[in-house]
């Protein structure tokens, strides 16, 4: 009886992440359509630490997932990477697409719409790395955290690094507004998945975690931790 209603109250639980990730993709669709430059021209600090990274490391093809209107795969592309650019929103996309034309990056940027709930579009071991920045902390359930983290790890080479960033629960926000479940609050519209230490240090089981750095972003402001891990 117990386990009939634990798998019943897991399908009830999906759906809702279900239908919570559905609100969200149409809500950043009208956020790209009202605001094709919210976040600015300029890389984020997640973006220069990647590509410093990816130096480092000789990468050549690199992935961003959750790339948005690409402010940062623009600057990856920039610094002679070949970038391949996931999000759910083709309207960033599309701007991306369009930006990367007008800076002649048209050949180094791969915009591709996806939904991170599926399977990552990247064949086994095709990639020198990847980065991430805000994508994890989405209305994402941990269990689907898990599974993209492991996809990412899949599509990597040995040794490629996967850079991403998230909202702990060091921030403000974390408790506020409308609760999903699973430390996922909603708040003006934004669903966000605050991390702790310990879903961190999860995700990085079979990788070499190199490095959990705490910054803080934007208005509030946001407080988020850097993550650095490359897969053995």
């Amino acid at each position: 009886m117990r386990d009939t209603l634990g798998r019943y109250q897991d399908v009830l639980g999906e759906g809702a992440a279900m239908e919570l990730g559905e609100e969200q993709q149409d809500h950043w669709t009208r956020v790209y359509s009202r605001n094709p430059h919210m976040y600015g021209s300029e890389p984020s600090a997640v973006a220069r630490h990647a590509a410093d990274v990816f130096a480092g490391r000789g990468a050549r093809s690199v992935a961003e997932l959750g790339a948005g209107h690409g402010r940062d795969a623009l600057w990856l592309a920039g610094q002679g990477l070949q970038v391949a650019a996931t999000d759910f929103s083709a309207t960033g996309l599309e701007q991306l697409r369009a930006a990367a034309d007008e800076r002649g990056l048209g050949g180094s940027v791969h915009p591709l719409v996806h939904d991170a709930r599926d399977p990552l579009p990247f064949a086994d071991a095709s990639l020198d790395g990847a980065m991430a920045h805000m994508l994890l902390c989405m209305a994402l359930s941990t269990e689907r955290i898990r599974a993209l983290v492991q996809e990412v790890r899949r599509t990597l080479r040995p040794g490629g690094a996967f850079v991403y960033s998230v909202r702990h629960t060091g921030d403000a926000h974390y408790g506020q507004g409308v609760s999903h479940g699973d430390d996922i609050y909603e708040h003006g519209g934004f669903a966000v998945h605050f991390f702790d230490r310990a879903l961190v240090d999860t995700l990085a089981d079979g990788w070499e975690l190199q490095e959990v750095h705490a910054f803080e972003e934007g208005e509030l402001p946001r407080r988020l931790w850097r993550v650095t891990q490359v897969k053995r």
